[in-house]
């Protein structure tokens, strides 16, 4: 098992085809390579969501915030397979049980849990929650493909 304290943005656009305004994490903690990690998004109010959706009450929308799943899933995909799975993409296959529980907004910090709980071949499957302040504001089921870009 391959133990990392941080992957730091830099890093994570090497691994990831994922850019601005699209990234939606900012750096990626305590990753055990095959097992789990944790992603943390920064929410500020000048990403181009808010402009948009509810400008007079901002809040992330749901999508964004499985998104940021999703993204952080494929930094553990990347960090398990190694250097050759770098820069493919990983495709959604299914949001299964997609809960969300609270709003989250701008000056929120987000920790994007994920687990895998299987993977066959290019397919993976991941448990997902996303706290913020140590609370549960989302969660989801989420299986993806790795495929080459």
């Amino acid at each position: 098992m391959t133990e990392l304290v941080s992957v730091d943005i830099q890093r994570i656009l090497e691994m990831i085809p994922h850019r601005y305004p699209f990234l939606l994490i900012d750096k990626v903690i305590d990753i055990a390579a095959d097992e789990s990690a944790t992603g943390v998004k920064n929410v500020t109010m000048n990403e181009p969501q808010f402009t948009g959706h509810f400008p007079q009450q901002p809040i992330m929308p749901g999508v964004l915030i499985i998104e940021s799943m999703a993204q952080t899933a494929a930094i553990l995909v990347v960090q398990t397979l190694g250097a050759d799975a770098e820069g493919k993409l990983v495709y959604f296959m299914s949001i299964d049980n997609a809960r969300f529980r609270k709003p989250v907004v701008p000056g929120d910090v987000m920790h994007i849990h994920v687990t895998k709980k299987q993977s066959r071949g290019p397919v993976w499957k991941f448990e997902s929650q996303v706290k913020v302040d140590g609370q549960v504001v989302a969660e989801a089921t989420i299986a993806a493909m790795i495929r080459d870009s």
